[in-house]
């Protein structure tokens, strides 16, 4: 089992940049695909960005270009490097985790997620 604990939301303008971090205590850090998944406001949870134990990347088309998914795994710390960011990617950001089996984007495949941070974008 992992514990999953979400930082580094915030308030940032039209275009401007942030990095979310995802801290994981727990069983071995290494063992877990690891996905980031956002929600707005009156909209279902969608899939933002998931990188597996083995490094692999897999993007959503609309952040692809503009958001980089990372881990660091002496760390036991997965990142999500945000630029370009506009308004409709105002949301709240969840990282979540499975142990490694083959590439998801469906939420209901991950165990264990963490409690979010929200990320707002002004116009």
């Amino acid at each position: 089992q992992v514990q999953l604990e979400e930082s580094g939301g915030g308030l940032v303008q039209n275009g401007g940049s942030l990095r979310l971090s995802c801290a994981a205590s727990g069983r071995a850090f290494s063992d877990y695909d690891m996905a980031w998944f956002r929600q707005a406001p009156g909209k279902e949870r969608e899939f933002v960005a998931a990188v597996r134990s083995t490094g692999p990347t897999y993007y959503a088309d609309f952040v692809k270009g503009r958001f980089i998914i990372s881990r660091d795994d002496g760390k036991n710390t997965l990142y999500l490097q945000m630029d370009s960011l506009k308004p409709d990617d105002t949301a709240a950001y969840y990282c979540a985790g499975r142990l490694r089996r083959t590439y998801t984007s469906v939420q209901s495949q991950y165990d264990y997620w963490g409690q979010g941070t929200q990320v707002t974008v002004s116009s």
